[in-house]
């Protein structure tokens, strides 16, 4: 039965009981059952403990490191199960369970039972819409992780003088992005169709569920002509007992629809408890404006609110938009805290790089450097205004990502900027929609209607793409994606140092494609 850390004793009493059981153990086995992810872990890659009364966990995951708060947990002899919200992240609770690596592979073994089982029914239902056409080989994909079994079908059938790459997703219940799924799907392709014996391999079958469809069609419209020429995307209905294919969708259609205007903040003044706060650590602090007030950020992570209440200003701080509290003379110690810690903690020179303030956030963190002087990034860009996390569409459950920066360069060109910090095949594809979704705007007229630039003339060119990351964060693969998009979508690479917290500096920039 989970139980509840809901005072200081139990979050101090668990700590060190939960210390002690991973321990005892060199590897463990971290699973997210509601979204059908695993990934194996050392003991020493999961750091706990204890701040502000919150029991922190943090370790590497497929999505890069995460850290979490614990609020319940169980030990059953055979795993470690956690009750966690996500720091500075989603506030929904949701389940992770640490299993001792004997024990995984185990489960590991049954998961890829399963997924090859998937795979030989998508093999042959691929195989009926080809008459003529036989299985030559089935497999699944490279996992991000050794011991993993992929979650995507790597089938190749045999027609007449050709073979036909088919892949779909045969994870159970497991939700991937159009951009993850299409970047390892390109990948396999390109690197099969290079193989020089024969038979030769011209064309790719993607498989993917319902809502998956739309979100794939519109990139597939974003690559170059020969690859779409190549591509042909095929919905599979819930029971997995037909394949039908879909229609290809027009660029020039899709770039023409009309989006809904974006909102752009009323005033660019800020409150004045704002600009007490940003007092304290200007270097450090920096205020986003939203409709309703103002998100104060240290170094990119949110850590205070202000809020207009009965024409009375009014402050929520902490870490954790469900757990947040009003600033008053009961709260203000714990206010100060926070302050310390972040001072402390999130900085370049801590001397604890292992704690959950240094770690969490860090593509925010390099967003609020960047935002400071974005002509680190590019001289050529204007240094105001810059819009962070600029969405694209509405802000609803389901909505697209908004865009890390736009920008304005001198010369009237709209700057579409996306930020990694860690190894993403997805950076490229993502990228690339994001200047779908941009262009689309600028071509209806709404960016200038809105004044996102205020009263600066926007250019009547497409916006250019800047894809930055530190250099050892770009995959091997970054080019093959990169000359996988069509050549008029301008997609430049900008190579950052390493320590990149302490100063952005660029090392490297290249036009990619």
């Amino acid at each position: 039965m989970i139980e509840r850390l809901t005072g200081k004793s139990s979050i101090k009493r668990a700590g060190l009981r939960i210390s002690q059981l991973i321990d005892q153990r060199d590897e463990w086995f971290c699973s997210r059952p509601d979204v059908n992810i695993s990934s194996p872990l050392r003991r020493n890659e999961i750091d706990l403990h204890v701040t502000q009364r919150r029991l922190i966990m943090s370790c590497p995951t497929n999505e890069g490191m995460t850290v979490w708060r614990i609020t319940g947990w169980e030990w059953t002899e055979e795993k470690l199960t956690f009750e966690v919200r996500e720091l500075n992240g989603r506030s929904e609770a949701t389940m992770i369970e640490l299993i001792p690596r004997a024990a995984a592979w185990v489960i590991a073994d049954l998961v890829s039972d399963t997924r090859r089982v998937r795979c030989q029914l998508l093999a042959q239902l691929a195989c009926s819409i080809r008459q003529g056409a036989c299985i030559s080989w089935t497999g699944l994909s490279a996992s991000a992780r050794a011991g993993q079994p992929g979650r995507d079908a790597r089938i190749l059938l045999d027609f007449r003088n050709e073979s036909i790459a088919v892949t779909g997703t045969v994870a159970e219940g497991e939700t991937n992005s159009p951009d993850a799924f299409l970047s390892s799907a390109l990948v396999w392709f390109v690197r099969q169709s290079e193989r020089s014996r024969r038979p030769y391999i011209a064309q790719l079958w993607l498989v993917a569920r319902q809502s998956m469809v739309e979100p794939l069609s519109q990139r597939v419209a974003l690559l170059r002509s020969d690859l779409q020429r190549s591509i042909t995307l095929f919905e599979i209905d819930d029971e997995w007992k037909s394949l039908m294919p879909v229609r290809a969708i027009d660029r020039e259609d899709l770039l023409n629809d009309k989006p809904l205007r974006p909102h752009r903040p009323s005033s660019n003044e800020i409150s004045e408890s704002a600009r007490q706060i940003r007092a304290l650590a200007p270097d450090a602090i920096d205020i986003v404006r939203a409709r309703h007030g103002e998100t104060i950020r240290f170094h990119g992570l949110s850590f205070a609110r202000v809020r207009r209440v009965m024409n009375r200003e009014r402050l929520w701080f902490g870490l954790e938009s469900a757990n947040r509290l009003l600033l008053d003379h009961r709260t203000s110690s714990e206010w100060d805290k926070l302050l310390r810690d972040l001072v402390e903690h999130r900085n370049a020179m801590t001397e604890d790089r292992r704690h959950a303030l240094y770690r969490a956030a860090p593509e925010a963190w390099l967003e609020s450097l960047l935002r400071r002087n974005i002509s680190r990034l590019d001289p050529g860009l204007r240094l105001a205004p810059i819009h962070a996390q600029f969405r694209t569409t509405p802000a609803f459950s389901g909505a697209a990502r908004p865009v890390d920066l736009l920008a304005l360069r001198h010369d009237g060109r709209l700057a579409v900027i996306e930020l990694k910090v860690s190894e993403d095949r997805q950076h490229v594809l993502q990228g690339a929609d994001y200047w779908r979704r941009v262009e689309a705007h600028r071509r209806c007229g709404n960016i200038q209607s809105a004044r996102l630039f205020d009263d600066a003339e926007i250019a009547d060119e497409a916006p250019l793409v800047y894809l930055a990351a530190p250099m050892l964060s770009f995959p091997r693969v970054f080019h093959k994606l990169a000359s996988a998009i069509s050549p008029d979508i301008k997609i430049y690479r900008f190579d950052l140092n390493e320590d990149w917290r302490a100063g952005v500096r660029v090392m490297r920039r290249m036009l990619t494609n």
